[in-house]
């Protein structure tokens, strides 16, 4: 009786977790639809004659330094925040999951030489590979995705290969082997189902990361460069103003807080859904 009291708030637990995360992902969602069909200002027009405005129907949120309306900037800042992020994302499990996928299966040289490049990006934190990467490359959103793409494509890579490793010496995979199927066949149709759960779940808590990232490197110069609205670039922005007007630093740090807050849930919904360890995590 007492494991079917605690499987049931486990179960509410997670419904709950999946709700909020679902509400806070409709939101981001509907904003940038939004801000996409009914944009009214230009995020780049200057106005210096209406600048740190407060709220107005006009200006909801107010005008930032340069009399930009701090509304659309915030819209347009989540698609380009979000949108870079999910390329760099994408990118990376385009590079990863097949070079991961091959290296568990086939072993011998090619696995050998991508544990050796594997341990290489490993040796040092991947937020310290990426600031060396971007300041190498040199300043803007292009250089930041190759730069975050170079470092996470690694993770991917070894969580498919710990997989494949472990699924490849399973009597299925044997008697498919022994039936005459094809490597490419046997790769595409009994290992890759195995491995679609362990990577949505890295991945969905990867966004949070990337988008954190990404936000941290345009703080600091390295990212989206003015005039482009980006959340990190507007906290960059807003600093000199904090005092007088500190709104204009809080809208895009809880814009932030909301869309990591939702792909950290999604992420953990996703964990307990395909019941993956927590390896996933490290």
């Amino acid at each position: 009786m007492k494991g079917f009291f605690r499987h049931l708030l486990k179960k509410k637990k997670h419904g709950l977790q999946f709700s909020i995360a679902l509400l806070l992902g409709v939101i981001v969602i509907a904003s940038s639809i939004y801000a996409f069909f009914y944009l009214q200002h230009d995020p780049t027009l200057t106005n210096l004659g209406g600048r740190l405005q407060g709220w107005s129907f006009q200006h909801p949120l107010g005008t930032d330094h340069l009399g930009r309306d701090v509304l659309t900037r915030i819209l347009l800042g989540g698609q380009q925040t979000i949108g870079y992020s999910l390329l760099a994302l994408f990118i990376a499990l385009i590079i990863g999951v097949p070079i991961g996928l091959i290296s568990g299966y086939k072993r011998g040289l090619a696995d050998q030489v991508f544990m050796r490049i594997a341990d290489s990006f490993l040796a040092f934190p991947d937020t310290i590979v990426a600031i060396v990467l971007a300041g190498i490359l040199g300043p803007g959103i292009g250089n930041l995705v190759l730069a975050i793409v170079l470092v996470k494509w690694v993770s991917y890579a070894r969580l498919v290969r710990s997989t494949v490793l472990s699924e490849s010496q399973k009597d299925y995979i044997l008697i498919a082997r022994t039936n005459g199927l094809s490597s490419s066949k046997i790769m595409r149709k009994h290992l890759f189902p195995h491995i679609v759960g362990h990577v949505l779940v890295l991945a969905s808590l990867d966004l949070g990361k990337i988008i954190l990232l990404i936000s941290a490197f345009s703080y600091i110069g390295l990212g989206a460069q003015p005039p482009i609205p980006e959340w990190g670039a507007m906290l960059n922005d807003s600093r000199p103003f904090f005092q007088s007007k500190p709104e204009l630093m809080i809208y895009p740090g809880a814009a932030i807080v909301v869309v990591v807050l939702f792909a950290n849930m999604l992420g953990d919904y996703l964990r307990d859904h395909f019941d993956v360890k927590k390896e996933v995590n490290q």
